[in-house]
């Protein structure tokens, strides 16, 4: 297993659509492992395959504090979501950034495992709200897109503000 580079935005890479995956092999078993890895090592609970630069339908997630419970979804799609809540989120390709964002309370979503099989997850508070947010790193969406202009602009300020500080230690 390897941890890999993830992508921090503005990488344009991030406004990526992933393809879906057709092909169930040793090849993806050892990609999901290896997001897995780069996850816990990175100390996030989800992952999607774009934000390492594959743009492929794959996201990983563990909400579990012993990181116990891997969770991992191949072309996933929402197939019902149901209520609202508002949910302070943050991202690895936005280290040290958070911010308020709405999303759907509970998702039911069809996708299938690292052998093709197809599996229905009900996913319900921040479980769901991570895989909501990594299906969107899916469709080339991230977290920001949903705040309004000023607070997107401020947040976005904060994290150049941070890199140029991290630059010239």
């Amino acid at each position: 297993m390897s941890v890999l580079p993830i992508l921090e935005f503005p990488d344009p890479r991030l406004r990526t659509r992933a393809a879906p995956v057709s092909v169930f092999d040793a090849k993806l078993k050892q990609f999901v492992a290896d997001m897995f890895e780069t996850m816990y090592a990175a100390n996030g609970v989800g992952l999607a395959a774009t934000q390492v630069n594959v743009a492929q339908r794959v996201l990983v997630t563990d909400m579990s504090e012993g990181r116990t419970e891997p969770l991992a979804l191949i072309n996933a799609q929402i197939l019902e979501k149901e209520g609202s809540q508002v949910y302070q989120e943050g991202c690895l390709s936005f280290p040290g950034l958070y911010a308020d964002v709405t999303r759907a309370l509970k998702v039911k979503v069809k996708a299938q495992d690292v052998a093709g099989n197809e599996i229905v997850v009900d996913a319900e508070g921040p479980l769901a709200v991570c895989i909501q947010h990594e299906i969107d790193h899916l469709d080339g969406k991230v977290f920001v897109d949903y705040l309004s202009p000023l607070k997107r602009g401020m947040l976005l300020k904060r994290l150049e503000k941070a890199r140029k500080q991290a630059a010239s230690a």
